[in-house]
């Protein structure tokens, strides 16, 4: 453990797998692939949604929020992550580790407010589909995503700030592969009241009030669809709504685990613990940004017609 106290503390230390040679290696791999996927996946759905103008609708201009989130999201962690995987123990500056974590903190507290207010784009379309084109209009959708930006930010402003005021005086050793705020929390030697209470109001704002948002929107959202009189419309209005649902699923599933109990001490579980926390934050940040693309495109004809007319388009340029 290397000591320090807050006057020098200069730079963390990521331990990462660094106990865990061979794992090193396979996880090397796979993060560097899902990170490709995840450039591509988002990148190709980004490139799609701008250049048809059949998908320049509310649900689709959310939907290229959140992959572009994603890009940011796994950009700001994964590089940092990689590298960890090749050294032994990774060094950070300080400056460095808090510009990562305020990065994806925000990206991460952005799509939670995000996937709320596509709940709400789905709930006026389901409920209310005569009057979708007035209630969500450019006036209301833009201001929306721009708002779940802002919501995100400012958020990660406050709490970065408020960790970066804390004394580093036990050790600059993180168990983690990037840094990650609860991780960091744990090597204070002082009193993190307010950084508990604040996470509190954090995890009210970005985590609860979405999800109760998502939760109710889709209680009137089945309701509505039970009430549509033959089974192919009731497939149709879900089929537009279960991709989102999976998604949220996935997501809050995740982050609810990492985030909604944070921790006042660093007496809290051992190393395996950690390693355990740092797999599935892992998981949360990889995984989940992979998959959304997938989620999406696979059972959306829009999307499929789009990517087959854009790359037919393509070969006949080429041609």
């Amino acid at each position: 453990m290397e000591r320090t106290n807050d006057s020098t503390l200069t730079e963390f230390v990521l331990v990462g797998l660094s106990a865990h040679p061979k794992l090193r290696t396979v996880f090397f791999v796979l993060v560097l692939w899902m990170y490709q996927m995840i450039l591509l996946g988002n990148g190709v759905l980004i490139s799609v949604i701008i250049f048809d103008s059949h998908l320049h609708t509310p649900m689709y201009f959310f939907l290229c929020n959140l992959s572009f989130l994603d890009i940011c999201y796994t950009s700001s962690s994964v590089p940092l992550i990689l590298d960890n995987f090749l050294t032994v123990r990774k060094r950070v500056s300080f400056s460095g580790c808090m510009v990562q974590m305020f990065l994806s903190f925000a990206m991460g507290a952005t799509e939670c407010v995000l996937l709320g207010m596509m709940a709400l784009d789905r709930y006026v379309a389901i409920c209310y589909p005569l009057r979708y084109p007035v209630i969500m209009s450019k006036n209301t959708y833009v201001p929306m995503a721009a708002g779940s930006w802002v919501i995100g930010l400012v958020d990660s402003v406050v709490q970065t700030s408020l960790t970066m005021q804390l004394p580093f005086c036990a050790n600059n050793v993180i168990n983690h592969f990037v840094c990650e705020i609860l991780a960091i929390l744990k090597l204070v030697c002082a009193d993190i009241s307010i950084n508990v209470i604040s996470m509190a109001g954090s995890n009210l704002i970005v985590l609860v009030i979405p999800l109760l948002v998502i939760s109710i929107s889709y209680i009137f959202i089945v309701t509505t669809i039970l009430r549509i009189p033959s089974t192919e419309g009731k497939c149709k209005a879900f089929s537009t709504c279960s991709a989102h649902l999976t998604v949220v699923i996935i997501f809050y599933g995740t982050i609810f685990f990492m985030y909604a109990k944070p921790k006042s001490k660093s007496s809290v579980g051992a190393d395996n613990q950690d390693i355990i926390e740092a797999l599935i934050s892992l998981f949360y940040g990889v995984m989940t940004p992979m998959l959304n693309p997938l989620i999406y495109s696979l059972r959306n004809k829009d999307v499929k017609a789009a990517v087959k007319n854009m790359l037919g388009r393509r070969n006949s340029d080429g041609i």
